[in-house]
């Protein structure tokens, strides 16, 4: 019984983060429902390849590791080149030109990996801009990073940018959010609403502004209280469950201590708010004729835009598709869900944790 109607879209997706691999560094990878090899080269190039050896399969993410600028098979000893193209078998004078691994473009920018999949192979169709916060400025903190395992589809984490409603009653906001302007051009979706924020001094109303390029890479900036930036990137592992990345970086307020403490306050906030989403998205159905208020967000214009990055296209061959059943595999959110707090923010190493116990 599938959970949804959608297969894994096309986009720019999240991979890593740089400093997750050091130069000759090899990581195993498990995204559009395939076994990929993340690595990084002599000259500090990263490359995203399939991790399955064309010649007997062996796993290029476990005991392959990089000599100058290739990336050999731990079981023969095969190696591959940046293009994926056979350059050496070291017990033959010939090369195999039929033993070819597929390439993923990959670009390094705002401080995250991204790599574009498309089922087809086709060339990616749009670029990953380069953000003024990300840059080294100084005008803003340094990262803060989370990684959640979310159990649904992207599309039904994503669907999160419209539904304001939801803040009110799962995450206990004061008010509902007041919706502004929706706007779909393209690869991009543009989202602006307004939100009350309560504080020790009062009620201060702010901005989120969501700027999304294609289903994987998203720019929320937050003002009111504190200039805020976000990046929410979403990478599938599977047609049905997800990866989540976060990328935290807050304008600095003059003294690193209040900005850090602002800082950790605010990632805390979005971390909670995370948790009491994984419940939902875990034990929801999916509606495809929702039956909707008249003063709910854009849903249908959301799901329109988002129709278009399945390129094999969807099924609807059901009305509703139900949640998996108690009896399946499929994990808890409790176990799913993991952080990543790069701690670059209080100047120590990056450290894994759960956020869940």
């Amino acid at each position: 019984m599938a959970r949804t109607p959608f297969p894994v879209p096309y986009g720019w997706f999240q991979v890593g983060w740089p400093d997750e691999l050091e130069i000759g560094g090899v990581l195993p990878l498990y995204f559009f429902e395939r076994d990929l090899v993340l690595w990084r080269d002599e000259d500090s190039t990263y490359h995203l390849q399939d991790a399955i050896c064309p010649h007997l399969g062996g796993h290029l993410g476990h005991g392959g590791h990089v000599e100058n600028c290739q990336i050999m098979c731990p079981f023969h000893g095969w190696k591959f080149d940046p293009c994926g193209n056979n350059s050496e078998i070291p017990y033959s004078n010939r090369t195999n030109a039929s033993a070819k691994l597929r390439t993923y473009p990959l670009v390094e920018r705002n401080g995250v990996l991204m790599a574009w999949y498309h089922p087809f192979d086709e060339e990616p169709m749009w670029e990953i801009p380069e953000l003024a916060e990300f840059s080294d400025s100084g005008e803003w903190s340094d990262t803060t990073t989370r990684l959640v395992e979310i159990p649904a589809a992207w599309q039904e984490v994503a669907e999160n940018s419209v539904d304001i409603a939801h803040f009110r009653f799962l995450h206990n906001t004061d008010d509902v959010a007041e919706a502004k302007s929706y706007e779909a051009d393209g690869h991009m979706q543009r989202v602006r609403t307004v939100q009350k924020f309560v504080t020790p001094q009062g009620v201060v109303e702010g901005n989120i502004d969501i700027d999304q390029y294609g289903p994987g890479f998203s720019v929320i900036r937050f003002s009111g209280i504190v200039d805020t930036i976000l990046l929410g990137n979403n990478t599938p592992v599977t047609a049905n469950t997800c990866e989540q990345r976060f990328s935290f970086r807050v304008k600095r307020l003059g003294d690193d201590a209040t900005t850090t403490s602002v800082g950790d306050a605010f990632v805390a906030e979005i971390s909670q708010q995370i948790t009491e989403d994984l419940p939902i998205w875990k034990n929801k159905g999916y509606i495809v004729r929702p039956a909707l208020a008249d003063t709910d967000g854009p849903y249908m214009q959301f799901r329109k835009w988002a129709s278009q990055f399945y390129a094999e296209g969807v099924d609807f061959d059901q009305a509703m598709y139900p949640p998996l059943p108690p009896s399946s595999s499929h994990p808890t959110p409790e176990g799913m869900t993991k952080e990543t707090a790069s701690s670059r923010l209080k100047g120590e190493d990056t450290v894994r944790a759960q956020m869940m116990s």
